[in-house]
């Protein structure tokens, strides 16, 4: 089981980047997913999650209206669309992937990570 995250670099503020995560090892569209963020010295932070079928979002109150995520259940990949991106965005972004069908910002829920992607966004 493996979650493939990619999309990550460097931007300036008020850029935009999307990233990608694929799942292959399961069944994806039976997975609840989510994208978390860790800055340097600091915890994990929830950011957006989704539902199995993509209809239901959350999202974290410091990304709502600037970040869109969504999911191409036919492709196994979900994507995080980021747009207006500040410095604080700035983190080593982790997609997470869980068996549902809670798909809140509890890292409990989630049982498979990906290896983390890097975006940084300079000021």
């Amino acid at each position: 089981v493996q979650l493939q995250a990619s999309g990550g670099g460097l931007v300036q503020a008020g850029g935009s980047l999307r990233l990608s995560c694929a799942l292959s090892g399961r069944t994806f569209s039976t997975h609840v997913m989510a994208w978390f963020r860790q800055a340097p010295g600091k915890a994990r932070d929830f950011v957006a999650s989704i539902s199995r079928s993509g209809v239901s979002t959350n999202y974290a109150d410091s990304v709502k209206g600037r970040f869109t995520i969504s999911r191409d259940n036919a492709e196994n990949t979900v994507y995080l669309q980021m747009n207006s991106l500040k410095p604080e965005d700035t983190a080593v972004y982790y997609c997470a992937a869980g068996p549902g069908p809670l798909f809140r910002a509890r890292p409990e829920l989630y049982d498979v990570w990906g290896q983390g992607t890097q975006v940084t966004v300079s000021s």
